[in-house]
């Protein structure tokens, strides 16, 4: 699978593009992919708790403009991105998964601390910056750790199990900072109640991540940057170019709950919409994480693509209250499908280096998401139908490119 013969030591690598017979009983999920998922709960937890009311806070509580916002939001989005591939690399490097992860994690926690000695507007850029590299830094260790422990048989399953209770943190960081604003007032006091509180899930995610024992690695001590991705697999290179196309469409969420606003909604209505895509998600991923196990990992990556572009094309149309509510059900199908299945399908056809693979996925895709959303934004100031338009016509592209370089077919000859 490799341009070159992997070393003597390194174990042979399953056959894992392929699912396992229809008559085969399911291996039971290993208890440390629900230990890893309580660590994204409780991150999540205390991440959407602050983001939830951050742009509120950040603009009329702290005086910015919505100018310096959107800046802010970007240079996070990038930040997010930016260690990826380098994560990856180290991680791979050195075999370790724990150590790495735990100091993403670690990194995060540590900035919301800013929160609780500085409301001023440079403080709180600063802290969302910071939080977001720890986000970077640790995920591509973490996902790698956590296929290796599920194992093939239930690789897609884990990974929706996983993603599923991350978004269930999704769902209650939203509902207690709501609980507290509701109960306390929208004052500065009550806002700064509500980040002391945030950063109390964000420790204990740190704690639970300490006593998850660690599952390193083969590592590959002598592999610069240049020779680390020249030894990635040809599928997952090629895997890379429908990604790419896709992520071009991958516009921002944001779009369709301003398409849902214009529609009819309030804005209160809109949190709600939020909150049944986020449910949709937590209880859809792992179904489709089971059904990628029995079917075959390609045939889900080519269902997500397939479902953003029709939710696109419904969005061209779509014009009714009751058809917001389908699409936003269908696009917590999507998002279960694109955030945990395309990490299942990595581990599949980058059965050695997986960190850097995922971590080299995250960066490429990460940077095509800002033009998306840039575009997108650009067309909708002459009509929202072009903007969702192109989305479907890139994400049809990005299926006939998966189908035309067969990523998952082994090295290209």
């Amino acid at each position: 699978m490799h341009p070159e013969p992997p070393l003597p030591s390194a174990p042979a690598a399953p056959d894992s593009t392929a699912p396992p017979a229809l008559g085969q009983p399911r291996a039971k999920l290993h208890p440390d992919v629900l230990k890893l998922g309580l660590v994204s709960f409780l991150t999540d937890l205390s991440s959407e708790m602050i983001f939830s009311v951050f742009a509120v806070f950040f603009t009329t509580v702290a005086g910015a403009s919505s100018a310096l916002l959107g800046l802010i939001e970007g240079l996070a989005d990038f930040s997010a991105s930016s260690l990826n591939y380098l994560a990856g690399w180290l991680s791979d490097r050195s075999g370790q998964r724990k150590w790495f992860a735990t100091a993403g994690y670690g990194f995060s926690s540590v900035a919301k601390l800013i929160l609780l000695v500085s409301s001023s507007i440079a403080g709180l850029a600063v802290f969302r910056v910071l939080e977001r590299l720890g986000k970077g830094f640790r995920g591509p260790p973490r996902d790698a750790w956590l296929v290796s422990v599920a194992g093939q048989a239930t690789r897609g399953y884990a990974l929706g199990v996983h993603k599923a209770l991350d978004k269930s943190g999704a769902v209650v960081g939203p509902l207690v900072a709501y609980g507290l604003l509701k109960w306390l007032g929208e004052s500065a006091s009550t806002y700064r109640l509500l980040f002391l509180v945030a950063v109390v899930p964000a420790v204990l995610a740190v704690l639970v991540l300490m006593l998850i024992s660690n599952a390193p690695g083969q590592p590959h001590p002598r592999e610069g940057l240049r020779q680390n991705w020249q030894q990635l697999s040809p599928g997952f290179k090629r895997f890379l170019l429908p990604a790419g196309v896709f992520a071009l469409g991958y516009f921002s969420l944001g779009f369709f709950l301003l398409r849902a606003h214009d529609v009819g909604f309030s804005m209160t209505d809109v949190v709600l919409l939020y909150a049944l895509f986020n449910t949709t998600c937590v209880v859809v991923a792992p179904l489709v994480g089971h059904l990628g196990d029995r079917v075959g990992r390609s045939r889900i990556v080519l269902l997500g693509y397939g479902a953003y572009a029709g939710l696109n094309l419904w969005m061209v149309f779509a014009g009714t209250r009751w058809e917001m509510i389908a699409v936003f059900c269908i696009y917590g199908v999507f998002y279960a499908i694109e955030e945990s299945q395309s990490k299942a399908f990595i581990a599949d056809i980058e059965p050695e280096r997986r960190a850097t693979a995922m971590g080299a996925y995250n960066f490429v895709t990460g940077l095509l998401y800002l033009p998306a959303s840039l575009v997108a934004g650009a067309l909708w100031t002459l009509s929202p139908s072009l903007a969702f338009g192109l989305a479907a016509a890139l994400s049809l592209a990005a299926m006939a490119v998966f189908v035309r370089v067969r990523p998952a077919a082994g090295p290209a000859h």
